[in-house]
């Protein structure tokens, strides 16, 4: 996409990695994140994979564009929490009370905007607006502290009323759990006309664990998505509200986006995505048409569980490339898997293409290419709206490329969130960013 030629349809706005990338663990459930905790990490290196990934989309020919990392560690919390003193006596006073609390105050996972809001199009909604709800994450302490200030980064960005309509998190309450678009998914004729949205749970809030996991606690709520469609003034006829298989998300599938993706008239979907598979696409296919829903189905025979998680498969990105063609963006761990390498590879049909990309660094905590970005429809009158600023092109590119080699530390242990001189960094390297970037104080140190 050339500089300011702005067009209408799907955005990807990608996160930026943050200076404070770690691996701490803290997400039960995500096999990735449980298996490396405490495991060294690489700033720059994952900072520069992701963008890497973003600049191989743009030069496709992809509309892309970036969300800034969130300030870290959350000096706030630890505020609010009683901690005083000066910076570097909190974070020994934190780390000594818990070193999880701190871990949690320094997590980079903001990075995985996929779970950052759920947006609905324009064209689906019943004032022609497009609307955001920031996800409240509450499941976890460390991605619940994300929720406001990804809504100051939204607003910010998004800032027209004309075309519009910000919606506060929901209450951050085990009813109304929400993980953001990593449980929603649309499907469409094309982008900008009018869609079916589909919202994945995998549990109902006001009953416990009727989800009925036997490993992990389900994360999403029915409540949640349906409080969500509500507010986004959905029409009933066009949205769906289904339950995700609990064997899945005991094998780790801690998110949908984990089993299935969507794009367009498109589901690529593993068997047992859903509680009853087969039902929820007969309703899909009856409230899509008369535009036909095409499939690709994965079966257990084919590709287990255990492959699905450790392999990242559908977290692949389904990226269109004509009129019932698409090309799969896939983690370099689909090439290493062989079951999913050989499955990838007998593909001719729909996806005519796999190209495996390296996004390691994410990986390691559990999240792959499509974790990395907030799918945004917008038409061209609404993209015109949006700040230039975020827009990714060339130029951007090599300043944001300089930007990372020069303020990233290359390697992280846990030990170094102790020291008080990557809070000075990691501050010194956004307040730089907000001016590559062309965006004022939406950190609370500016």
């Amino acid at each position: 996409m050339k500089k300011n030629k702005l067009v209408g349809g799907e955005y990807n706005f990608d996160g930026l990695v943050g200076p404070t990338h770690n691996y701490a663990g803290l997400a039960i459930g995500n096999k990735a994140s449980m298996k490396n905790k405490s495991q060294i990490s690489h700033p720059q290196k994952a900072a520069l994979e992701g963008l890497e990934k973003m600049k191989f989309l743009m030069e496709k020919g992809f509309k892309q564009a970036i969300l800034p990392p969130h300030e870290r560690p959350d000096l706030n919390f630890l505020k609010k929490l009683g901690f005083s003193g000066s910076a570097e006596m909190m974070l020994k006073s934190a780390w000594k009370l818990s070193p999880a609390l701190l871990s949690a105050c320094y997590s980079a996972s903001g990075m995985w905007t996929a779970n950052s809001a759920v947006v609905s199009p324009s064209a689906d909604t019943q004032d022609r607006k497009v609307h955001f709800t920031p996800a409240n994450l509450q499941s976890y302490l460390h991605r619940s502290l994300e929720s406001a200030q990804t809504s100051r980064i939204l607003k910010y960005i998004f800032s027209d009323s004309r075309y519009f309509v910000h919606h506060p998190p929901l209450p951050a309450h085990p009813v109304f759990s929400d993980e953001g678009a990593a449980n929603h998914n649309r499907l469409c004729s094309t982008y900008l006309s009018p869609g079916v949205e589909i919202f994945v749970y995998g549990r109902q809030g006001f009953f416990s664990n009727n989800g009925k996991t036997k490993i992990f606690y389900p994360r999403q709520t029915k409540e949640a998505s349906e409080m969500i469609a509500f507010h986004h003034k959905l029409l009933p006829e066009k949205t769906i509200v289904v339950q995700q298989n609990p064997e899945a998300i005991d094998a780790g599938v801690f998110h949908n986006d984990v089993i299935c993706s969507t794009d367009q008239n498109l589901i690529f979907y593993h068997e047992k995505a859903f509680l009853d598979t087969e039902s929820i696409l007969q309703e899909i296919e009856q409230k899509i048409s008369p535009t036909p829903l095409l499939k690709v189905s994965v079966q257990t025979q084919d590709i287990s569980l255990n492959e699905v998680v450790s392999s990242y498969l559908f977290n692949s990105q389904l990226l269109p490339i004509s009129k019932n063609k698409w090309i799969l963006l896939s983690p370099k761990e689909c090439q290493t898997t062989p079951s999913v390498r050989d499955y990838l590879y007998s593909l001719k049909d729909l996806i005519q293409k796999v190209c495996f990309i390296p996004v390691r660094q994410s990986m390691w905590n559990g999240g792959g290419p499509a974790c990395l970005r907030l799918r945004v429809v917008l038409t061209e009158e609404e993209a015109r709206a949006v700040h230039p600023g975020v827009l990714l092109h060339h130029k951007l590119y090599k300043k944001l490329k300089n930007w990372i080699q020069k303020h990233y530390r290359d390697r992280l242990a846990p030990e170094d969130l102790l020291d008080p001189l990557l809070i000075t960094e990691s501050q010194n390297a956004l307040d730089e960013l907000s001016g590559i970037l062309q965006i004022k104080n939406i950190y609370p140190f500016q």
